[in-house]
């Protein structure tokens, strides 16, 4: 099937990002209780414990998922191992608007990423398209206002975000180019993801492990990390994982990237809805400059 970008996969690669803005909300809130890692891999054991009662078969030896373990070892810490842990990372290590100002480069690296790893040409469209959405990004950073960006100071905390950006776009690459993965666990939602986080948690555990061996690492247990966990497994965890596989695949890696680019938007909503603030004119012409720059993108 030719990527196209539809209205069901707008749908689908819009709900990632509003439950990703609700991550790093909850990341952030519970960073005092929970060292990053170790956030991970409670995150991951429990998105585990929830999707293994529908597709555990994939987990047998005579499973067809065996003969392809390289690639979902990859697959795993690209994005269960990897990505989420220097995440919750960045979110002890750096300040939330360098965060997100990073992470506004994920269009860019699946362009770059696609041309160098995987043949894919970029159009004039793509690059006006990544500049009208990273511009959208850029006057939620600033609130509307340029001198605010231009006190944008980064810090080396900020280099786990850029490799973040990095690790999902290659994963989402390998998405879109199915090239070793069985039929039937592909055409599986349940078991794909399973199937990668069956090697993400090892990753993740591995990380944690040594997180707990080389630093001061810490838990808090009580109802708020309780409740954040939850929140963390079930809706960036699973549900994201779902829709944006399946966006990817109906749109495309490059269309998908410039979608990441409403986080920052969505966390800015979210953040005004905590704060009882009433959203500004610079939120809904963020939201135009970054829809803009989807739209310029994916025509054809």
């Amino acid at each position: 099937m030719h990527p196209k970008l539809t209205p069901t996969a707008a749908l689908l690669l819009t709900v990632p990002p509003l439950l990703w803005a609700g991550n790093a909300v909850v990341g952030r809130l519970v960073s005092d209780l929970v060292s990053p890692m170790t956030l991970n891999f409670l995150r991951w054991v429990l998105a585990f414990a929830l999707l293994l009662p529908l597709a555990g078969n994939v987990l047998r030896p005579t499973s067809d998922l065996w003969p392809s373990w390289r690639r979902f070892l990859l697959l795993g810490l690209l994005s269960v191992g990897g990505y989420n842990a220097l995440l919750y990372l960045a979110l002890n290590t750096s300040t939330p608007i360098n965060v997100t100002l990073v992470g506004s480069s994920t269009p860019v690296w699946m362009l770059l990423i696609g041309r160098v790893f995987f043949g894919v040409g970029i159009s004039r469209r793509q690059l006006l398209g990544a500049a009208l959405s990273i511009a959208g990004v850029m006057l939620v950073l600033c609130r509307g206002q340029l001198e605010l960006l231009l006190q944008v100071r980064l810090v080396p905390g900020d280099l786990y975000v850029l490799m973040a950006s990095a690790a999902w776009a290659y994963y989402s690459w390998m998405l879109a180019h199915p090239t070793t993965e069985p039929a039937g666990i592909r055409s599986d939602w349940s078991a794909f993801l399973l199937a990668q986080m069956a090697f993400g948690l090892a990753w993740a555990g591995l990380f944690a492990g040594g997180e707990w061996a080389l630093t001061d690492a810490r838990i808090h247990w009580g109802w708020p990390l309780a409740a954040a966990l939850a929140f963390i497994s079930v809706g960036p965890g699973l549900m994201a994982y779902r829709a944006w596989g399946a966006g990817v695949a109906r749109a495309g890696p490059a269309a998908a990237g410039f979608f990441s680019n409403l986080t920052p938007l969505f966390t800015a909503v979210l953040s005004s809805a905590f704060l009882g603030e009433i959203p500004r004119l610079y939120h809904v012409l963020a939201f135009a400059l970054i829809v803009g720059g989807i739209m310029v993108s994916s025509r054809r």
